[in-house]
């Protein structure tokens, strides 16, 4: 099982589509609060058609609790930056990658704290700012099941 940590995600239909695609994957959501939107907005579970019943979603209210209670074996944050392609690394079961907030992206100081072989990236053109959240999560889940051979 794989899983993604969305870090104060706050776009209600970013995250329905993320509820879909771990409800079709396999792997579980982990949101860390503030939300930009409660629960049981619309957006949200419009996004998410009939599949939050299937969907495992775990709410915490900060990062240092979501740590204590996952404890995740490796911890990979996606991120725009220099960071190596999230092609390059091996993945394996058990394996979570954090995403930030659609507008700014995970805090500098906590990106820090991760050693360089932790820190991922989409490639992109130079020019351009930043891919959507969504998206760039079904990019990383998708390349991890696919090393995992689709287990």
């Amino acid at each position: 099982m794989l899983h993604i940590i969305l870090y104060q995600p706050e776009i209600a239909p970013n995250t329905g589509n993320i509820i879909r695609l771990c409800a079709n994957t396999g792997a579980t959501l982990h949101l860390i609060k503030p939300l930009g939107f409660s629960p049981t907005d619309a957006k949200l579970k419009r996004a998410g058609l009939d599949y939050h019943d299937w969907a495992k979603v775990m709410l915490y209210d900060n990062f240092a609790e979501m740590l204590r209670t996952m404890q995740p074996k490796r911890l990979f944050v996606c991120e725009t930056g220099p960071y190596q392609y999230y092609t390059q690394p091996s993945y394996q079961t058990g394996d979570a990658f954090m995403f930030g907030p659609e507008t700014r992206g995970l805090p500098h100081a906590l990106v820090n704290d991760f050693a360089e072989a932790f820190k991922i990236c989409l490639p992109m053109l130079t020019h351009e700012r930043s891919l959507n959240l969504s998206n760039c999560v079904a990019v990383v889940i998708f390349e991890a099941w696919r090393q995992l051979g689709f287990q």
